[in-house]
């Protein structure tokens, strides 16, 4: 008996052996069998926009007569996109986080056993609760002190909001085989809060205070568009929504693509919402309907902004959306997008998936730093609100009528393939 439980023993060894060793496939060639099942996401507030070919250009007649987005077919890969422009509330959660990790840090609330004890290393206890009033002597740095203080008012000083964005540069990576990786990994720290005097500067003569006081931070504004905003601090909203998306997916969930501003083109196909050659997202060649009432929120005629229902920004799911679903692609405000501008850029730009990135440095000349703005705003003219006119915005500087939405790359053929 004891002979066949040894037996028995080592047969089940062997069996083992051999299982790891191969034999499970039969010899036969299936592929690696423990990978994870992938079935997609559904990222909250987003849309599926579907692949597809459309002819980018000018949807009416080029009033500039510059010809800087000539007629050209492509093809856009699949994407979710933001069905709404990102609203101040949402912007104000990238606020409140690094608000919270400064905090954190000073109070050094770090995860125990975790990196070399640096502080660069350390990974943040955020179960941790931070007691403000407990600890308002360790977090005064925080708030502005002494003279700068007004009317002795306790403020953030939010010149201390610092967020460091890393990214990988993909084309350099492909075009220097022997160079190593960290020379591909690059970081830069954003100063990420909202400029709102930008509200006052933008305008000469003009009161607009009252919106530099309240919009960003009053509850009146919350579902509005956040604006003030550059576009390095729009990037560094991605990095920050893939981060935390990272942190609270699950541990054996496999990656997916990062969170990053739409390309030029992928905010044309999706503006256009499958309606070929739509001069506006809505498809007609007007912007009132039928009842004549104004279908998006822009500058209708001189120095009459109200007419359509906002004297400045509305919220952000006014309006009709488009077919896609999608609301404001035309108007309310301007939307950054990845692209560099080149004027020129449709005559040299691939036909799949085009799309021009310059990472333009502080030494760079201006016109190397512009970045391409689509949609038209809510002190624009019709002209801009059509889904083919290009326009652009130096990559540095803050307006009162720009703002932006994310994408996120679909990976598979189709949505329905699941």
């Amino acid at each position: 008996m004891k002979q066949l439980q040894k037996s028995l023993l080592l047969l089940s060894f062997f069996a083992a052996i051999l299982s790891s060793c191969g034999r499970q496939e039969g010899g036969q060639l299936v592929g690696v069998l423990d990978r994870p099942k992938w079935r997609g996401v559904n990222p909250y507030g987003m849309l599926y926009i579907p692949s597809g070919t459309l002819h980018v250009g000018a949807g009416d007649e080029d009033l500039s007569k510059q010809m800087v987005a000539r007629p050209k077919a492509i093809s856009i890969q699949g994407f979710f996109m933001d069905e709404t422009e990102i609203t101040n509330n949402e912007y104000r959660q990238f606020v409140q986080w690094v608000i919270d990790s400064l905090a954190h840090e000073t109070l050094q609330h770090y995860v125990e056993d975790e990196g070399d004890g640096s502080a660069d290393k350390q990974l943040i206890d955020w179960e941790e609760p931070i007691d403000w009033e407990e600890s308002a002597q360790e977090l005064e740095d925080l708030f502005f002190q002494g003279n700068e203080r007004f009317s002795g008012r306790k403020e953030l000083n939010t010149s201390k909001l610092v967020f460091e964005m890393q990214w990988l540069d993909w084309q350099k990576a492909a075009h220097d085989r022997n160079a190593n990786r960290t020379s591909h990994l690059k970081k830069e720290k954003v100063k990420i809060y909202p400029d709102t005097l930008a509200w006052v500067r933008d305008y000469a003569y003009s009161y607009n205070e009252p919106m530099t006081r309240n919009y960003f931070w009053h509850p009146a504004f919350d579902e509005y568009p956040v604006v003030g905003v550059n576009w390095k601090m729009a990037k560094a909203f991605t990095y920050w929504r893939t981060k935390l998306w990272n942190m609270y997916r699950g541990i054996d969930e496999p990656m997916s693509e990062d969170f990053r501003l739409p390309t030029e083109h992928e905010w044309e196909w999706a503006a256009r919402g499958g309606r070929e050659l739509a001069p506006y997202p809505w498809g007609a060649y007007y912007t009132r309907n039928a009842k004549g009432c104004l279908l998006a929120n822009f500058k209708p005629g001189r120095g009459n902004y109200p007419e359509d229902g906002g004297l400045y920004t509305v919220p952000v799911d006014k309006y009709y959306p488009n077919d896609y679903g999608l609301f404001c692609m035309s108007g309310n405000v301007s939307e950054w997008t990845e692209t560099a501008y080149f004027e020129n850029a449709y005559s040299f730009m691939h036909d799949l998936n085009p799309d021009i990135r310059y990472d333009a440095k502080d030494e760079d000349p201006i016109t190397s730093k512009r970045k391409v703005i689509r949609g038209g705003s809510w002190k624009d003219v019709a002209f801009f609100l059509q889904t083919g006119s290009r326009s652009w915005e130096y990559q540095d500087t803050t307006k009162c009528y720009v703002g932006f939405r994310c994408v996120l790359a679909f990976l598979g053929r189709s949505i329905n393939d699941f």
